[in-house]
């Protein structure tokens, strides 16, 4: 919609906002470098709304949390797109300068009001629009989201509606503003930046497009296709079927981050020859043929490119374990036995020169600049005169007219029923990360967490008959696992809430693989699910006490 895809604006400007719009993130456990400089802005005086399922720190923090029911994200942004409308915040300079198709956006919004959208999202009408109010009036707000957004089958309408209203109130281009969503991990803008997507070479350019196709041919002298690629979601339904013949699998541990992963472990099975290159043996290796051996991130030289678009020099700390050897190494000589004739790469600084020869974003960081700039450069940085872009698009949108995109709700692909009548939302906690390979080989977050749980509220607790700490069934249409319950008030009466971290109690067993229809990201959010105790008691139904009210 704005022509790159990442975030506006620099991490270092979060302490200088005015406002805080915290959305489908819990950014103290989740990226708690980052939450430091909210609340570093919160000390200055910024205003923080957070709209989470969960009350979550971030959201006892705030001065406004807004604790939507999961997946009904698209009705509360669009209804405080609505009153900004009806109320006439919108910022008419910035809309006609740098904008295409508000008049889609305005019309869509007209039957989202605040009222409508209190009996969808749970929501208080008033809440919203003080929510509105207060995002569209204050010159520098920023919207901060991730998974919470991302990870529904409408995740992209997601990311539309706050986009639509970073664009309607000028919230774009300026100094600690923008729109600015939060990898998860330390890499992914970079891995995304270098090609690693199924529809882009490196630099965000169209693997369709005839022009750019040809370059990457002739600079790596072998013809390429001209259609997209499958996305993980739909490659993980394919190697179900028993499609995939061979996975080449890197860094990641898919039989625990998968949703439905039943499913994916179906197909390890069928796949004829599985390759995983890794630090640590972990449950997807298990399943493989080869295993190489990788060096982790301090045993070898090269470039990280974090969240705000900076690229920064990564240097060798420690030698790494006999017979690991760096990624490239590894994906060089695979390359040249497969029968490509690889380049001799001496180092992965050569590598990353001809990524940015090839890649007009980052053609201007070298090497050579990143250890001058010890801080890293940011992109766009087209040439090596060019001091790189801490903030985006202040000379205008990079794609000349930014684009409202009309959205209209649609409910997540499984809600719940009699069967299964609570919601499951999952997620991370701050002592473990991602699949934890690697924090659960080490005891200090062990000893702060060492086995899996559900939270639940003390009301669906009461009616399932079980106490805090006591051990449970959790059933969805795809599996089932044992956890234990923490009777919480952070969650929703008729919401449960799981962590992913645990290889014995795998909270995507549970999870639906319904992808986006455009990133095929699976909804891990929102899934139907029922509690049973370990002597097979009820499962908490909210409709079976008509005393107690879904709220």
């Amino acid at each position: 919609m704005f022509g790159a895809g990442a975030m506006t604006n620099s991490i270092s400007e979060i302490r200088h906002t005015d406002l805080l719009f915290i959305i489908g993130s819990n950014t103290s456990e989740a990226h708690p470098i980052i939450a430091m400089e909210m609340k570093r802005a919160r000390q200055a005086g910024a205003k923080l709304i957070v709209a989470d399922p969960r009350e979550i720190w971030m959201a006892e923090q705030a001065d406004l949390h807004l604790q939507l029911k999961p997946g009904t994200d698209v009705w509360l942004l669009s209804a405080m797109t609505h009153v900004i409308v009806a109320e006439d915040l919108i910022d008419h300079e910035f809309i006609a300068s740098s904008t295409e198709g508000f008049e889609a956006v305005r019309d869509a919004v007209a039957k989202y009001t605040p009222e409508e959208a209190e009996k969808v999202t749970g929501v208080p009408a008033e809440d919203i629009r003080t929510a509105a109010r207060w995002y569209a009036t204050t010159e520098k707000a920023g919207i901060y989201y991730t998974l919470g957004i991302t990870e529904h089958t409408h995740g992209t309408d997601n990311v539309y509606c706050l986009a639509n209203l970073v664009l309607m109130t000028g919230h774009l281009g300026k100094f600690a503003s923008g729109m600015n969503p939060l990898r998860g991990q330390n890499n992914v803008q970079g891995a995304n930046d270098a090609g690693a997507t199924p529809i882009y070479y490196p630099g965000y350019q169209p693997v369709t497009d005839e022009g750019v196709r040809k370059k990457f041919e002739k600079a790596w002298g072998v013809p390429l296709s001209p259609d997209d690629g499958l996305n993980l979601n739909v490659m993980m339904k394919e190697l179900a079927k028993g499609n995939m013949k061979a996975l080449y699998v890197m860094g990641e541990d898919i039989v625990i981050s998968e949703p439905n992963v039943s499913q994916v472990e179906k197909g390890l099975n069928m796949c004829e020859f599985l390759v995983c290159q890794e630090i640590f043996h972990n449950e997807t290796t298990r399943y493989a043929d080869v295993v190489f051996p990788a060096t982790c991130f301090a045993e070898k030289d090269g470039v990280f490119t974090n969240s705000d678009r900076r690229v920064q020099r990564v240097r060798k700390a420690v030698e790494p374990p006999e017979g690991a050897r760096e990624d490239w190494r590894i994906l060089c000589d695979f390359a040249r036995a497969a029968g490509y004739s690889m380049p001799e790469y001496n180092n992965p600084g050569e590598i990353y020169a001809e990524m940015a020869s090839l890649t007009p974003k980052v053609a201007g960081i070298s090497y050579e600049r990143l250890d001058e700039n010890i801080e890293g450069l940011q992109w766009p940085c087209p040439d090596d005169q060019h001091p790189g872009t801490p903030t985006l698009h202040m000379d205008g949108p990079l794609n000349g007219k930014a684009q409202f995109q009309a959205v209209e709700y649609r409910p997540s692909a499984e809600l719940p029923d009699e069967e299964f009548p609570l919601v499951l939302s999952t997620g991370r906690t701050l002592y473990h990360y991602n699949a934890a390979t690697q924090t659960r080989r080490d005891p200090g977050p062990v000893a702060k967490q060492r086995s899996n749980f559900i939270e639940m509220h003390r009301k669906n607790a009461k009616l399932l008959g079980v106490e805090h700490g006591e051990t449970v069934k959790v059933l969805s249409r795809r599996g089932e696992v044992e956890a234990e319950v923490w009777v919480s008030p952070r969650v929703r009466f008729g919401c449960i809430w799981m962590p992913m971290h645990f290889a014995e109690s795998r909270a995507n067993l549970l999870t639906n693989d319904a992808g986006d229809v455009i990133t095929g990201t699976g909804e891990y959010k929102v899934c139907a699910v029922r509690v049973e105790k370990l002597n097979g008691s009820s499962n908490g139904n909210p409709n079976d006490h008509p005393s107690i009210t879904t709220t």
